[in-house]
């Protein structure tokens, strides 16, 4: 793996975590959905996949068929999350999802997706995982990932400075979102394996939260690995 895996501790005034692959096993539905507009457009799905993960819709079309209207984009894209959101045939929680949402109970964390708020929440009930009480979906931020803006907006929501949050993330527009945001990224699952974060994890499972109090202010204890 590209970054440690060794059992590291992180100390954080809060959390972001991103949905799709860090929280939620998407990739079936995600996997039908981009493969089916492959199609639709003559462009080689292999490397459709290759660009979908992690960004909204309408970014990951303005970038695989540069010379279309944006307005276009962006219809193509509504209509991609209504297909997405009627679709959660095989969206199942990441191993350690439940536990680990459990356990932030009470801590500063938020959600930062590129899904819309509708995509959101059906994924995250059909996972079985509550959603977290602060969360910034696609209608609240004008840019996708990989701008930093969702990110950012996390922190302010949460009144943490953004050095003191960690990332959670799976994609290569989420870390580097992570990354330009001037934050710590945890990288979950394999794609994120090849994009730098700060720590990798196989899944959730490999990583325990707990609070802490100190000369700071409140805080949190990550063990990971």
């Amino acid at each position: 793996m590209t970054a440690t895996t060794v059992p590291t501790v992180l100390t954080a005034r809060a959390l972001l975590l991103d949905m799709d692959g860090t929280l939620v096993n998407s990739d079936a539905v995600v996997e039908r959905c981009w493969r089916r507009w492959s199609d639709r457009h003559g462009l080689d799905a292999d490397e459709v996949m290759k660009v979908v993960h992690g960004r909204q819709g309408y970014a990951s079309m303005a970038l695989l068929l540069p010379d279309r209207p944006m307005e276009h984009n962006h219809a193509d894209n509504a209509r991609m999350l209504a297909e997405e959101t009627a679709d959660l045939d095989g969206v199942v929680p990441v191993p350690g999802a439940l536990d680990f949402l459990a356990s932030l109970a009470g801590l500063p964390h938020a959600l930062v997706t590129s899904a819309d708020l509708g995509l959101a929440t059906a994924r995250m009930h059909a996972a079985g995982l509550a959603l977290p009480d602060i969360r910034v979906t696609a209608e609240s931020v004008g840019a996708s990932k990989p701008d930093p803006e969702g990110f950012l907006k996390g922190a302010a929501e949460l009144g943490v400075d953004p050095a003191d949050c960690i990332v959670f993330e799976d994609s290569a527009a989420g870390i580097a979102a992570g990354r330009a945001a001037g934050m710590r990224v945890v990288g979950v699952g394999p794609r994120a394996d090849f994009h730098d974060p700060d720590v990798v994890v196989r899944d959730l499972t490999q990583v325990r939260v707990e609070a802490i109090d100190g000369d700071g202010g409140a805080g949190l204890r990550l063990y990971v690995g």
